[in-house]
């Protein structure tokens, strides 16, 4: 359930964002994950295997600079926009102690902010 209220939270926050700027969140060091916090799920989706499971750093190198960089609590979420989609990662800690791996990977029209395809809003991402 806290999982579920984080990523409406953080969903929410990124429709009320604007603008193609970047705009860094994290300041300081990250604090450790909660012993006790279960294990988040991970999204399995065709396409996505070489996104899921990636270190932010991965990420970074994959896509350049992010349009978002939110960290709060031991969760992370990476925006990447490219001229058409935006697309958001969420990278959360898979046991106490380790660094966030992706785990959850949505796409939205820049237009209207419909449900977009994921594979092709990275690709173009990428290619950005």
């Amino acid at each position: 359930m806290r999982k579920l209220a984080l990523l409406l939270m953080l969903s929410a926050l990124a429709a009320c964002s604007s603008g193609s700027g970047t705009t860094p969140v994290a300041s300081g060091p990250r604090p450790a994950p909660s012993a006790g916090v279960p294990a988040p799920d991970i999204m399995r989706e065709a396409g996505l295997e070489g996104i899921i499971g990636a270190r932010a750093a991965a990420l970074l190198n994959t896509f350049g600079e992010p349009r978002i960089d939110l960290i709060e609590g031991d969760a992370r979420k990476l925006q990447f926009a490219a001229s058409d989609c935006v697309v958001d990662i969420f990278l959360y800690p898979l046991a106490a102690g380790q660094e966030p791996v992706a785990t959850h990977v949505e796409a939205r029209r820049r237009q209207g902010g419909a449900d977009t395809d994921k594979r092709r809003c990275l690709e173009q991402v990428a290619r950005r």
